[in-house]
């Protein structure tokens, strides 16, 4: 039997909680300013309880609930600040902590995964988890040949409770998207749905990190732990120590952003091209900064460590050209190439024209952080950008609205709108240039044949 509240209609029930909730608080808030108490007072009040009410159900409810708010987090960078403040301690919570499982329920699945002699493979096992996320937490512990290891244990019945909470969530989506202002939830909510077989698969998710550990084994500026040990529903890899970036986001020094910012987009950028591997949870609590090596290359800087690779996409040529291309041609005010090159890869359906220079006008906001040396990433232009887009009386609404995007894109575009989240939650000012030329094919501009 799961300790996840696992009855579907118990979990639906607490899931509609949250929209009625909210409207219940709105008719409160009410009563307040009848009552005399000031709009902007009883605004604050009502924000932060909305918010407590929103961490302490989707982290109970863990599964698909906990997810969803895990992957709202990295967006509330979008929301104008007056809202944004209330929620952000809440969804930054979710990327790293929830309620545990009891110790008893822990220990059953270990002893049903490893053998009922599974406490011989540790030399240490800690039973308070150091870390929670949507299935499953993590333990520290000691490894029998004296190792610090990490241990992931999946919650029991998480398969049917990330099923049963994204498909009611997916009913609640228009409910909920007061959340994220002019962010359709729904696709979000599907594509989630669509990856639940692979992330609950730590199978899967051990190949994908050993790729990524050999490959950045020695690396000056990432570091991925390796798998010490794969069984269904528990994963053991290396520990690893550091600041996690959501320590960095609230308190970290310009220096730490400045490097994490930079480090970030390095990694999600040069992972497809040197694994075929996507990492596609970019949320803060995915990755720690820890001190480089004492000597040799990378001595006395900063490296990036990435945890959590049980979403990937899958890119055995790394990132498709035809984004470099993109992007290269924007840039160079090539309305009618992008315009076709759009077209071809199904960004534009066949029954749909548009201005190519409409379009380009819409892109160019989007990509001016590939225009410069540095780009100052920050929660303004970051709300900037949402608002233009999601402004019922604005071009860019409009024509955002007639653009399509092609089902093999869905885990790209998600990263990408993520680490854009990220890096404005940093405030980080980044040579983001520097790392698409690098590794994004198509970016640079091609040879001319001979």
């Amino acid at each position: 039997m799961s300790d996840l509240p696992r009855k579907a209609v118990t979990r639906t029930a607490k899931l509609a909680a949250l929209p009625l909730g909210f409207a219940g608080r709105a008719t409160w808030g009410l009563g307040k300013r009848i009552g005399g108490k000031s709009a902007e007072i009883v605004a604050r009040e009502l924000q932060q309880r909305t918010a407590d009410q929103l961490f302490r159900t989707l982290g109970e409810l863990k599964g698909g609930a906990m997810k969803l708010g895990q992957a709202l987090s990295v967006f509330e960078s979008a929301l104008p600040e007056d809202i944004a403040g209330p929620y952000r301690a809440a969804l930054t919570k979710l990327q790293e902590a929830a309620p545990p499982l009891p110790v008893a329920t822990v220990h059953g699945v270990l002893a049903e995964r490893l053998g009922e002699g599974w406490r011989e493979l540790f030399l240490d096992f800690e039973d308070k988890p150091a870390a929670a996320a949507s299935i499953g937490q993590v333990h520290r512990a000691v490894w029998h040949d004296g190792r610090e290891v990490a241990v992931k244990v999946q919650y029991p019945g998480a398969g049917a409770a990330l099923l049963s909470d994204l498909t009611q969530l997916s009913r609640f989506a228009r409910l909920l998207g007061p959340l994220i202002p002019g962010m359709d939830l729904k696709p979000l909510i599907t594509e989630l749905r669509d990856r639940v077989a692979e992330e609950l698969d730590y199978g899967l998710e051990a190949e994908a990190q050993r790729r990524h550990a050999e490959e950045f084994a020695g690396d000056p500026d990432v570091v991925v732990p390796a798998v010490v040990h794969q069984s269904e529903q528990v994963l053991v890899t290396e520990w690893l120590d550091g600041v996690p970036l959501s320590e960095i986001i609230a308190d970290g020094t310009p220096e730490q952003r400045d490097r994490a910012g930079q480090l970030l987009a390095r990694f999600l950028f040069s992972g497809p091209a040197r694994t075929g591997l996507l990492h596609a949870d970019p949320h803060p609590g995915n990755f720690r900064l820890l001190p480089g090596p004492e000597d040799g290359e990378g001595a006395g800087s900063w490296r990036l460590g990435v945890l959590d690779f049980g979403t990937v996409d899958r890119l055995p040529g790394g990132l498709p050209e035809t984004i470099g291309s993109c992007l290269r041609l924007t840039l160079a005010g090539e309305a009618e190439t992008v315009y076709e090159l759009l077209c071809a890869e199904g960004f534009v359906k066949k029954s749909i024209a548009l201005d190519p220079d409409a379009v380009l006008e819409y892109l160019l906001p989007i990509i001016e952080p590939a225009e410069v040396d540095a780009f100052g990433f920050t929660r303004g232009w970051m709300r900037a950008q949402a608002a233009r887009i999601a402004d019922p009386r604005s071009p860019a609404h409009q024509l955002g609205r007639q653009l399509n995007l092609p089902p093999s894109y869905l885990l790209i575009h998600r990263v990408t709108l993520s680490t854009i989240g990220v890096l404005c939650q940093l405030g980080a000012t980044v040579r983001l240039r520097d790392e698409l030329a690098r590794w994004l094919p198509g970016f640079t501009e091609p040879p001319e044949a001979s």
